[in-house]
């Protein structure tokens, strides 16, 4: 049978089962039992708490609902695994308990359908903790057939598209998410209890600024504007800073019309942090203790696995300014380099390919992203960087070509952005003039003029240290999972093909 044949034969299988399922939804409605109509179920405990605590529940009647995820019939006895969003527990129906008509039903049922009941806990001669159903309640039809049980849903492209199914049939990517909302829970918790302030700032804004990024454009027909979903909160959390709130975060969706792999989303989920009076050596003690505090409380460990490679978040971290570490790994000493045309000769020398206009410090910037960042496995703070690549960034006094910037990197990925923020109004518009020419030659990621922003600075504000973090990155960390589409519930995908 060649695969052409194959095709058409799951075809009319799956048309045959879809059939039935609509044939038995007519049944049931047919006899005023129709389970769309049911508004709710009140189940009073789960299957987790049963199997978790079996000595409190011995004996006693249960009533909970999930969904069920195999049947087994045995004479005048039924079997069926219920799973419920904690765990899954095995009923044991019988004729004699819930009824023959009810009994006829449970024969029917199908393999996804969602169900509420009521019965005895107890465990079976075989040792296993069971319910011995004596009331049975069909809360929902499943007029489509899960996976097969033995292959699931392996097809990584359907996955992401039918998330809802992924969850039903593989337990571990509910686990991932569950553990997602685990590790924002706990950075909340840890800034919450340092005296940081979660707020909101606008995801639609006349400027796209705060990072290096191509904004997606959008219009706004009542004002007539051009409009940009958000590429950062840096600019709009700064403005707090200058109102005197001191100590701000957010953790929101932020978007940008970039290209798509296994570490970047058109959207993703970052959080912004911003300190009044610290500087980016505070910075890198708050995100070296957040990382710490999160994988202790969700995990229990600070010794992790990631595909393969063990990683270990044990205090202190690696810290290395960025010339020390393009001179660690690539060999070449950008301290000797006077000129911008020594620096490309440098690149040259190590192989990196760069552009005959690029400054020393964008020299410096492409080798360490060529030669360095494959070796950042275990937590690195690379501190340091030049001033061409840090718009934001306060200069440092010792060496102006140079900004109070770090990245932090782990198996060989930032995960987090930092630095001194740049709180001189005259600096930081001779930098945004300086990327509005970058811009004007092509560069759509440069930065654009934002006036309202300078004014706000010319207002006054005082040092301050912030800090950007990628939570998509850090749940891939600590969930040990290859993609940013596996910690994303419904990650962007491209349409499928109209028939």
């Amino acid at each position: 049978m060649d695969e052409h044949t194959n095709d058409l034969v799951f075809e009319q299988d799956l048309n045959d089962i879809l059939r039935v399922r609509r044939e038995k939804l007519a049944e049931l409605t047919q006899s005023n039992a129709n389970p769309f109509e049911i508004t709710r179920y009140t189940a009073d405990t789960s299957t987790a708490k049963i199997l978790q605590s079996y000595t409190d529940y011995a004996g006693k009647t249960v009533s909970i609902a999930g969904r069920i995820m195999s049947k087994r019939g045995m004479g005048k006895a039924t079997f069926c695994d219920l799973h419920d969003r904690e765990g899954k527990i095995q009923l044991y129906l019988r004729k004699d308990d819930v009824g023959e008509e009810v009994y006829e039903g449970i024969k029917k049922l199908d393999i996804g359908d969602i169900a509420g009941v009521s019965g005895e806990v107890f465990t079976t001669h075989k040792g296993e903790i069971s319910v011995k159903v004596h009331s049975f309640t069909l809360l929902s039809k499943s007029l489509q057939p899960l996976p097969e049980k033995f292959h699931g849903l392996k097809d990584q492209d359907l996955r992401y598209r039918q998330r809802y199914v992924d969850l039903i049939v593989n337990p571990e990517v509910k686990k991932t998410f569950i553990t997602r909302s685990k590790i924002v829970s706990a950075m909340r918790s840890f800034f919450d209890e340092k005296g940081f302030l979660e707020v909101d700032t606008p995801v639609l804004n006349t400027i796209a600024g705060g990072a290096a990024a191509r904004p997606f454009i959008t219009h706004h027909n009542t004002l007539d504007i051009d409009m940009y979903l958000r590429i950062a909160t840096e600019l709009h959390l700064k403005r707090l800073i200058v109102g005197g709130m001191e100590r701000v975060y957010e953790i929101g969706r932020i978007f940008r019309n970039e290209g798509m792999d296994t570490r970047h989303n058109p959207e993703f989920t970052t959080v912004e942090v911003y300190q009044a009076y610290a500087d980016y050596n505070d910075m890198m003690d708050l995100t070296e203790n957040l990382v710490c505090y999160i994988a202790d409380t969700v995990l229990g460990t600070l010794d992790i696995t990631y595909q393969g490679e063990e990683i270990s978040l044990q205090s202190p971290w690696a810290r290395m300014t960025m010339v020390d570490s393009v001179k660690k790994y690539a060999g070449v000493d950008f301290d000797t380099a006077k000129t911008d045309e020594e620096a490309r000769q440098l690149a040259k020398k190590v192989g990196v390919h760069v552009e005959k206009t690029d400054t020393w410090g964008k020299v410096l910037n492409t080798v360490f992203e060529e030669k360095v960042e494959d070796n950042l496995v275990q937590p690195t703070f690379i501190t340091d960087y030049p001033v061409e690549v840090s718009p934001l960034a306060k200069r440092m006094p010792s060496n102006p070509a140079m900004t109070e910037r770090f990245e932090l990197f782990i198996t060989r990925r930032e995960i987090a952005n930092a630095f001194s923020e740049l709180n001189d109004p005259i600096d930081q518009r001779g930098r945004f003039e300086q990327q509005v020419k970058q811009r004007a030659a092509g560069d759509e990621e440069a930065n654009m003029m934002d006036d309202d922003f300078i004014l706000a600075l010319e207002y006054g504000m005082p040092p301050t240290g912030g800090m950007g973090m990628g939570v998509d990155r850090l749940v891939m960390l600590l969930t040990d999972s290859p993609s940013i589409r596996d910690v994303l519930l419904f990650p962007t995908m491209k349409p499928k093909p109209q028939d």
